[in-house]
């Protein structure tokens, strides 16, 4: 337990074990960054990298998480009960995320692979330049980025982000109430013609 970070920047960084580990207070930059099997619950907010390169296990925001959000993130399950700002999810390579509230710009930018989840909006940008990562989002999404697009919510689909709701504790929300986003796989080899969409 972790008692009065007062903005701590690097709380639990480097967690090797399955451990659990509770933050009681608001942290800073890259909390829980580079987690590996640790359950890491921060009982207020967190700053910039919330879960950065995590490789697996569980970090819990109870509140709300600033920009860049599980960056890079190759595993395990990121969950922030408020809002996330710009960038949530940037590169990511595998991890899911959860987000109740909602999310800044650009997020999912050059996401490769894994789930992310908003339960509210999306701001602008939304996926620019992703690869194979899916996202879903329940609210309204402001605008789509380059080679972003919406895409079926097939019943595999649904089964999936069920399941995904249900690991991250989300009670009273159905998956048939969210849209579907994806790479429309356009700009994958390099094209002259596209040369403006990079």
């Amino acid at each position: 337990e972790v008692l009065n970070p007062k903005g701590s920047h690097s709380v639990a960084v480097g967690v090797d074990q399955p451990v659990t580990i509770d933050v009681r207070g608001s942290v800073g930059y890259y909390c829980g960054g580079m987690n590996a099997g640790g359950a890491i619950t921060v009982h207020g907010s967190a700053g910039p990298g919330v879960g950065e390169n995590m490789m697996s296990g569980q970090i819990t925001v109870k509140g709300d998480a600033s920009q860049y959000a599980g960056a890079t993130g190759r595993g395990g399950l990121l969950v922030i009960e408020g809002n996330a700002s710009s960038r949530c999810g940037i590169s990511m390579k595998g991890i899911d995320i959860v987000v109740h509230g909602n999310i800044g710009h650009m997020s999912a930018f050059m996401a490769q692979s894994g789930n992310m989840v908003v339960l509210g909006d999306a701001g602008d940008a939304l996926g620019d330049s992703i690869y194979e990562a899916r996202l879903f989002v329940r609210g309204k999404v402001e605008s789509l980025g380059a080679d972003c697009i919406a895409k079926e919510m097939r019943p595999e689909h649904l089964e999936f982000l069920q399941g995904l709701l249900d690991r991250a504790g989300v009670t009273g929300v159905k998956a048939s109430e969210f849209k579907r986003y994806g790479s429309a796989r356009k700009l994958y080899n390099f094209n002259i013609d596209n040369a403006d969409a990079y």
